[in-house]
């Protein structure tokens, strides 16, 4: 088994993927993953779609990706994860009206790490969409009008794994204490 940072250096967004089916089995791996993540006060405010049928996931990349920025690689992909949130909970709306921060997004982000770090430990990969049409989707998925979508994640077997992406340096991004 694979260590904590070997996984997260092997993480990769993965934009080619082979034409094979993901197992159910796995399906059910990432998405557990993605539960027990860490959310503010418990609200767990994740809603995750799977979209694994073909002709639906090729109307959500028809019709909800592209525009000024071409996502078109994404069709690839045998699996498209939409990542919605719930507008509805009492202790998002206080602490964002109080603090000024969108916990929602941060606990969002957390379940999405733990589902993107258990598809690399299976041998799949994962890439983040920010860029897609949300009207479409919610219409094509029938989805409430309470559930905002967020983002959405390709997921599948990468045909090609492309090469690391630079980081900054540390003493670029860390400070201990205080600024000088």
């Amino acid at each position: 088994m694979k260590s904590f940072d070997e996984l997260v250096k092997e993480r990769r967004s993965v934009r080619k993927y082979l034409d094979k089916p993901v197992e159910r089995e796995k399906l059910s791996q990432f998405l557990e993953s993605a539960r027990l993540a860490p959310s503010a006060c418990n609200a767990q405010p994740w809603r995750y779609v799977v979209v694994d049928d073909k002709p639906l996931k090729e109307q959500v990349t028809d019709k909800g990706l592209g525009g000024a920025v071409s996502n078109s690689w994404a069709k690839t992909a045998p699996v498209m994860i939409v990542v919605c949130s719930t507008k509805d909970l009492f202790t998002h709306k206080v602490g964002e009206a109080v603090q000024g921060v969108q916990f929602h997004l941060i606990d969002l982000g957390l379940s999405m790490e733990h589902f993107v770090l258990k598809a690399t430990e299976l041998g799949l990969g994962t890439c983040y969409i920010g860029w897609f049409n949300e009207k479409p989707i919610k219409k094509i998925l029938n989805l409430p009008a309470s559930w905002k979508v967020e983002c959405l994640i390709t997921l599948g077997y990468p045909e090609t794994i492309p090469d690391p992406t630079p980081r900054k340096p540390m003493n670029e991004i860390i400070r201990f204490n205080k600024l000088d």
